[in-house]
């Protein structure tokens, strides 16, 4: 997804229904003040699309070594001792 529009808060402000329309369209906003980006809107993610959840994590572990019980349990455990 990329950045559509860059706006100041005060503009933000007065076409906040516009820019809605463009996030539900899959346009990403941010909002700037004074030209300092400070906060972005974007689509909320419906977790009822399970199948391109588990596609988006296969894809960011592509070519990553296998994880093992024994490592997430490691991982796990790290933060009671």
């Amino acid at each position: 997804m990329a950045v559509s529009i860059i706006i100041n808060v005060g503009e933000a402000k007065t076409r906040l229904s516009e820019l809605l329309a463009k996030v539900e369209a899959g346009e990403e906003v941010v909002i700037a003040r004074g030209g300092d980006p400070v906060a972005k809107l974007s689509q909320v993610r419906r977790d009822t699309d399970l199948a391109a959840l588990v596609a988006e994590i296969r894809a960011g572990r592509a070519g990553l070594a296998s994880t093992r019980a024994e490592e997430i349990l490691a991982w796990r455990d790290e933060e009671r001792r």
